[in-house]
């Protein structure tokens, strides 16, 4: 797969945000709607287009997840964005609901791919463990754990799982897809004023799930029903344990999303295509 553009269309680079809980996820659904669907709707309104131009975005986020450093592109012919390139912010601004937005619209340089170009994806999920619950203002952020939480051995469990791993037994499987992942950093972090402890969770891709079952093994080792030693234990069997709870979405930002220097993207985006494998081990499609 190329990431030549077309001839006569030019890429463009879209940095946004959203609020999760009213969508269905990013990915656009007949009859539902969900981020992609509305930014595609807005574009075509606001460019007066008989078709929908398709975006490509760095991470799909489930229902209910949120984003704050999300990034997509997408191609448009020359004349559209001749025409509407110093206007489309104001104008995405004014045709999209308050729970979207788009901070930055520009010209994407060569061999930018928003999915297979980026070196990582970074996310935060919020925890707050007070007896009393979670601060009203921030509850659609915020998962309440109902049980004290240790940081400590929270982040003991989690020094165990960073590396290149197959993360089978934290995904949900898909057809023809590789759960091998690398996990650059997986750490909490409690904030005694606000009550909240929050995990940085930074790999290069993340498979379906992946985050959250992460987020649930952590909880139930920090709450004590698990040892630290228990979630790599699970990762090393590469098998969905029953035991592993898939933590609700409300709770789950992406924070950032991270590309290498102009003259790298069109390589990191070849890379990033390759089969990826363990010693050992067969090879498998890639994410």
């Amino acid at each position: 797969m190329s990431d030549e553009v077309e001839p006569g269309f030019v890429r463009v680079r879209l940095d946004l945000a959203y609020d999760g809980k009213d969508f269905s996820g990013w990915a656009k659904q007949t009859g539902r709607r969900t981020v992609q669907g509305e930014i595609e709707d807005a574009l075509r309104t606001v460019t007066r287009s008989s078709r929908t131009y398709d975006l490509t975005v760095a991470g799909r986020t489930d229902a209910g997840v949120h984003a704050r450093g999300q990034v997509a592109h997408v191609d448009l012919p020359d004349e559209v964005w001749a025409e509407h390139a110093d206007k489309l912010l104001r104008r995405m601004a004014g045709r999209m609901a308050p729970d979207v937005r788009i901070w930055r619209i520009a010209e994407a340089p060569a061999g930018f791919n928003a999915r297979f170009s980026a070196l990582w994806r970074r996310y935060a999920y919020r925890v707050a463990d007070r007896p009393g619950g979670v601060d009203p203002l921030l509850r659609g952020h915020v998962l309440w754990h109902d049980r004290p939480l240790d940081v400590d051995a929270m982040n003991e469990a989690a020094a165990r799982m960073v590396g290149e791993h197959d993360f089978a037994a934290y995904c949900k499987k898909r057809e023809g897809a590789t759960t091998i992942r690398t996990l650059q950093k997986l750490s909490w972090v409690r904030d005694e004023a606000s009550g909240i402890t929050t995990a940085t969770v930074q790999a290069d891709a993340f498979c379906h799930n992946m985050v959250r079952a992460l987020i649930g093994a952590a909880l139930f080792v920090g709450d004590g029903r698990r040892p630290a030693e228990w979630p790599a234990q699970v990762l090393a069997a590469r098998l969905r344990d029953p035991g592993v709870h898939v933590v609700r979405p409300h709770g789950l930002t992406l924070e950032e999303v991270a590309y290498p220097a102009d003259e790298l993207l069109a390589a990191r985006s070849k890379e990033a295509r390759n089969v990826r494998t363990l010693p050992g081990a067969g090879g498998e499609g890639c994410c």
